[in-house]
């Protein structure tokens, strides 16, 4: 099979195709736009594999998607800009990309005759949560414009499914962790401030909830939705290691030898979700279950940064 994955030099983009490469007989192409977040280097050790097929482009520009995606048998879309803070900043480029950029991949999709296409979204559709966990029917309730525009993105990819029969499915994620995460997110930022001595901000009481899933977990669970996923249906992935901000910030100032006097505590985020929590039951009637536990994890991802300035010096450098 070759896939065509979208996003494919970010973060969790880059990761997956790693997975894939490694996991099975398929071919990638990687197709990525190369902006702040999206990166080669995050595809080192990878260029030699005839395999992989690297292009640039922006998911909405739709001749290069058009001929990028052509003798492709399946998408799996992880382009997206992806970072709330930013969407506060300046909420159109979160429309254009995530919004028309989905509808531009679904429409291609379709017209080439993919067998399936694979939305990778986010648990922060959901809004926020006090008790219980979310269900992948539960109302969509978006808190920021970075998380609106996932949730449009997720609505749009339904859409074509219900009108065009694009065989569609779409995972909804917690957060996200493991090497090559752009250091604007809060373990890279927090990991590689307390290296440098630097201290950490916190936001609010600090008290706001996460779960925390390995990228790598992660990534089986998208592969496994590709391969063995429904189409039309939704699937909620997280790795179970709910944690406060202020918990996890204790637990990676031990991991890099700092105390409490390193964190300084900011004012809240502009509508700050309290809590995040997702079931998963659906997932793991596929089959799949989180594999790595968090602390180990979390020390081994502490340790990939400290081995790998040279990847995240030049992108602090480049920060606004």
């Amino acid at each position: 099979m070759r896939l065509f994955v979208t996003g494919g030099a970010g973060f969790i983009g880059s990761n997956y195709a790693r997975w894939v490469l490694a996991h099975t007989d398929d071919d990638v192409v990687v197709y990525d736009a190369l902006t702040y977040a999206g990166n080669r280097d995050n595809l080192q050790g990878l260029e030699d594999d005839p395999r992989l097929v690297f292009v640039q482009g922006d998911v909405c520009d739709r001749d290069g998607v058009v001929d990028a995606m052509a003798g492709c048998d399946a998408v799996v879309h992880f382009a997206a800009e992806s970072h709330v803070d930013r969407s506060i900043i300046g909420p159109d480029a979160f429309v254009r990309t995530n919004c028309d950029g989905t509808n531009v991949v679904c429409d291609t999709a379709r017209l080439v005759g993919v067998e399936k296409v694979v939305q990778v979204s986010t648990d922060e559709v959901y809004g926020s949560v006090d008790e219980g966990s979310f269900a992948e029917t539960d109302r969509l309730e978006p808190r920021s414009p970075y998380s609106a525009s996932k949730a449009g993105a997720d609505l749009i990819a339904l859409a074509y499914r219900e009108t065009f029969g694009l065989p569609v499915a779409v995972t909804r994620s917690s957060n996200n962790f493991g090497p090559n995460q752009h250091p604007e997110k809060l373990i890279p930022l927090f990991t590689t401030n307390l290296l440098d001595g630097l201290t950490v901000p916190l936001y609010g009481d600090g008290m706001n909830v996460r779960d925390w899933c390995h990228v790598e977990d992660n990534c089986a669970a998208i592969d496994l939705v590709l391969r063995r996923g429904r189409p039309g249906e939704i699937y909620n992935i997280a790795g179970g290691n709910e944690l406060t901000n202020r918990e996890l910030t204790d637990r990676l100032l031990v991991l890099c030898g700092r105390d409490e006097s390193f964190i300084r505590h900011v004012d809240d985020r502009l509508g700050h979700d309290r809590r995040y929590a997702l079931d998963t039951a659906k997932i793991e009637e596929l089959g799949w279950s989180p594999e790595r536990e968090m602390d180990e994890s979390l020390a081994a991802t502490v340790e990939w940064y400290r081995d790998n300035r040279w990847w995240w010096t030049p992108l602090k450098e480049a920060a606004p």
